[in-house]
């Protein structure tokens, strides 16, 4: 292999090859391959290479949000532990594929009857990713084949939300948590993409894709894909164009206006967003993230404006989705850094 296709590889880079057919979505063509390479998670991952190092593999849940390398760690350790034979003895389902109980029940069970030859010591591996969104009744069918079968076939379970597994499940699995990545790994592979590809990119460009992404490394390299192949420069304007999302600092002004009490610039930045055609559901959730970032506020304001701007998200979501909903958020907004005094009743002197 050539020097700069290993240094890639080490990076955890797959090179790119000019001969191929058509071009691979980056989160494939840059997906770790082993253990080493994934971003984040550190703790969590040291145990996964502790049970790639010893070949002792449990049945596993791992629980966390989207995008954070879930599945890919589960696969990254098939590998490094079934080397050779990893396509034989590796069985994947997703969400795509039908999970239903007749499923266990025939390509489940086959496939843990399955004879295949395997290093020493190493178990075939049922991968079953998106598992809380199995039916109960496929869940409580998998309850006996895990455990006839777990001397030569060993689960391993990839869900958001750990708590729609059921109990007889988890209590046979180890549970590993994943968290959201934080910016500065996002920022991190964003930037060994960018130069493997070398595609142009500015700093609010890579700012844009991180607020953008919450911590999602699979939308974060999705958006920087379209961005480069829509514009060919990424900058902000141009990812916010691409994730349809409202400009953060458009929506800064608004919520700093309301901070100021200017009710008419607050009313005004919202009917330009509107305008643009951003739902009530975009500029609230916007709105959600940018308050607790903005220095200008007090400790003390943006906890006030957080919660008010959570009971109109809730209501958001409870379908009062309209303009007048998010202006009388504005409103409310408003009126909590003013003065008491201004909302007091005259007294009787006064009348």
């Amino acid at each position: 292999m050539p020097e700069s296709s290993t240094t890639a590889a080490r990076n955890g880079l797959k090179p790119s090859t000019s001969n191929a057919p058509y071009e691979l979505p980056w989160v494939e063509k840059y997906r770790p391959i082993i253990l080493d390479d994934i971003v984040g998670n550190t703790e969590t991952i040291d145990r996964l290479k502790v049970i790639a190092k010893d070949g002792n593999m449990p049945h596993v849940i791992i629980s966390g949000a989207p995008g954070i390398g879930k599945t890919t760690s589960i696969l990254c350790l098939a590998r490094q532990l079934l080397g050779p034979a990893y396509k034989e003895a590796v069985l994947e389902l997703n969400a795509s594929d039908e999970r239903g109980i007749d499923v266990v029940r025939t390509r489940i069970k086959n496939f843990a009857q399955k004879k295949v030859t395997l290093p020493a010591g190493r178990q075939k591996i049922i991968i079953l990713d998106e598992a809380d969104s199995m039916t109960s009744g496929a869940q409580q069918a998998l309850r006996r084949t895990m455990e006839i079968y777990s001397n030569t076939t060993r689960f391993a379970f990839a869900a958001n939300a750990s708590n729609k597994i059921i109990e007889p499940l988890q209590s046979r699995c180890a549970i590993l948590r994943y968290a959201r990545l934080t910016d500065a790994q996002v920022l991190r592979r964003l930037q060994q993409i960018a130069t493997a590809e070398k595609v142009e990119v500015t700093d609010d460009g890579l700012a844009a894709l991180i607020f953008a992404a919450e911590g999602d490394m699979r939308q974060a390299i999705n958006n920087l894909q379209s961005t480069a192949a829509g514009f060919g420069l990424v900058n902000g304007d141009n990812v916010f164009r691409v994730v349809d999302s409202p400009h953060p600092i458009k929506v800064q002004a608004m919520v700093k206006a309301c901070y100021e009490g200017k009710i008419d610039a607050a009313l005004d930045s919202l009917k330009e967003l509107w305008d643009l055609g951003y739902s009530c559901h975009d500029i609230i959730s916007t709105m959600f993230r940018v308050t607790k970032s903005i220095p200008a506020l007090s400790e003390h304001a943006k906890l006030e404006f957080v919660r008010e701007i959570g009971f109109t998200h809730m209501r958001i979501l409870e379908g009062v989705q309209t303009y007048l909903q998010l202006s009388g958020c504005l409103a409310r907004l408003c009126k909590i850094n003013m003065k008491p005094a201004l909302f007091k009743l005259p007294s009787r002197d006064m009348i």
